[in-house]
């Protein structure tokens, strides 16, 4: 049976090009970059965590918590910046995907998928080196302090 055009999920990409992982990201570059996150949010309660990858796993490389943020975003912040590694894309890309409709409802089910905004891949000469995740604002507001963080390597 040939595919239905119609239905998103039936139209294959000829190409994917996603980045090649380089060499994980270390302690100093890592503070570096959440620094950079953190000095964009001003006075906002966030928290900021970054992971670099070992082959395609995020693992936590450098973590700081802003004082009163919620609990929840602990765990938050490290899935976004994980997922980010692991499927190299912004979490935003899956969050986007979602609110095109119930064809895209599958990526829920995927390991380590968080569609929130605020996760991105931290890149050096066009290699995923790490990921940074933020939780504790509106998702816009992860989203900035984020691409704050990722901007800090350019």
């Amino acid at each position: 049976m040939a595919p239905n055009p119609t239905i998103p999920m039936n139209v294959v990409a000829d190409a994917v090009n996603p980045p090649p992982y380089g060499e994980p990201l270390n302690l100093e570059t890592a503070k570096k970059v959440a620094a950079a996150a953190l000095g964009r949010g001003g006075q906002a309660q966030l928290e900021c965590v970054l992971h670099r990858h070992r082959q395609s796993a995020g693992e936590l490389v450098y973590f700081e918590k802003q004082d009163n943020c919620q609990y929840a975003s602990i765990g938050v912040s490290q899935h976004k910046g994980r997922t980010a590694v692991r499927y190299r894309r912004p979490t935003l890309a899956f969050e986007n995907l979602i609110g095109k409709g119930p064809y895209f409802n599958y990526l829920v089910t995927l390991d380590d998928v968080i569609a929130s905004r605020g996760g991105n891949m931290l890149l050096v000469d066009g290699k995923v080196v790490g990921g940074i995740g933020v939780s504790g604002g509106f998702g816009a507001q992860d989203n900035v302090l984020s691409l704050a963080g990722q901007a800090s390597l350019k």
